[in-house]
């Protein structure tokens, strides 16, 4: 396979699409169309894991977080970002990078905290806006199916739980082609009118490409009539965080002493415990002071993050527990998450997962 292929498939998980802003996703170093011999998959790149890769023969490092974070104006090795792309591009390792992609995936970091923490019940704490399209087209109604059916395999009409899903209008269409024309029905400079039915189907934005390129194939006219539009709706399995429930009540004590024995944290700073028993949870993996208000929103009886800084704890206000595991700790299982992502697709070469701990925290 070729690293292209990689990515491809990486990115049908989890869309770097829906990679936040001020993110830095994608290919950061490397060609993209060099043959794959081995690819070592990690939390973070730095210089000690580009030397694991070149021991471990290992040409692709497919990490977590970006290395090449804002730009690059210099490459003279002085600061430890510029090493490690010079180290990676001098011994042509490519360096790939999925974070808030991956971040805003149902099955991506949160839910990975969630499932190390048995939670149940899972939803997206703040699903994503304008992420959800729809598209609306006319097809004669003997080609219905067969169009509808091209939408379907190109990733339309999945809603939650359902596929398949469409609203269907049957009506009578009318056109005329010029001299230029070449109708499929009809004859040039004649009025025509064709029995039709009108589609409406949602799709997640980040196919649309595809899903116009399968109705132009199935479509019969010369001309397709269609339309776009962005919807409101917040999708419910797209966005940051996730919230879930214990399967029992437990004392809050027990929770935190549990919460750090599970991510081996150093430590767990957390805010003023409240004396109530925990049954719902909220999680954000990394920096996830911006979801507080979300957290208390939903009635979380405990919201799990990392990098809080002393006024957050304050946000609490006595209506749920703040714990802060560490950043490190919070999305430590995300490289095993692609590696068994990973392993599923691909056959043709090794994928290895990388031992450098690349926690730069340290605790006494």
């Amino acid at each position: 396979m070729i690293i292209q292929e990689v990515i491809d498939l990486i990115e049908d998980f989890a869309p770097t699409k829906y990679a936040e802003d001020f993110d830095n996703v994608g290919l950061l170093v490397g060609d993209s169309s060099a043959e794959v011999s081995s690819a070592l998959i990690t939390l973070d790149t730095l210089e000690a894991t580009v030397e694991e890769a070149i021991k471990k023969n290992c040409n692709l490092i497919i990490s977590f977080h970006p290395i090449i974070f804002s730009g690059l104006k210099k490459l003279t090795g002085k600061n430890y970002v510029e090493r490690t792309v010079l180290k990676a591009i001098k011994n042509d390792i490519a360096i790939y990078a999925i974070h808030t992609a991956l971040d805003n995936q149902y099955k991506g970091v949160n839910d990975m905290i969630c499932e190390k923490l048995g939670l149940k019940n899972r939803q997206i704490l703040i699903p994503r806006k304008d992420s959800i399209k729809k598209l609306t087209t006319f097809i004669p109604s003997k080609d219905t199916d067969k169009v509808r059916e091209a939408l379907f395999a190109a990733g339309a009409g999945s809603i939650g739980n359902y596929d398949h899903c469409s609203f269907n209008i049957q009506g009578k269409g009318s056109f005329r082609g010029n001299e230029e024309s070449n109708p499929v029905v009809g004859e040039k400079g004649m009025v025509h009118f064709e029995e039709e039915s009108q589609i409406s189907i949602t799709f997640p934005s980040h196919l649309e490409s595809k899903i116009l390129k399968n109705l132009f194939d199935a479509h019969p006219y010369e001309e397709v009539a269609y339309e776009i539009s962005s919807l409101e709706n917040k999708n419910q399995h797209l966005g940051m965080g996730m919230i879930g429930e214990l399967e029992s009540e437990t004392d809050e004590e027990a929770f935190l002493k549990h919460l750090k024995d599970t991510f081996k944290s150093g430590c767990v700073r957390h805010s003023k415990l409240l004396k109530k028993p925990i049954k719902k949870v909220a999680v954000l993996g990394g920096s996830g002071a911006f979801a507080i208000t979300n957290a208390k929103a939903v009635g979380a009886d405990i919201f799990i993050t990392a990098d809080l800084k002393y006024h957050d704890f304050y946000k609490a206000e006595e209506k749920l527990v703040l714990a802060d595991i560490g950043h490190y700790e919070s999305e430590q299982f995300t490289k095993n998450l692609l590696y068994s992502f990973l392993s599923k697709k691909i056959s043709s070469f090794a994928l290895i997962l990388g031992d450098t701990n690349t926690n730069p925290i340290h605790y006494l």
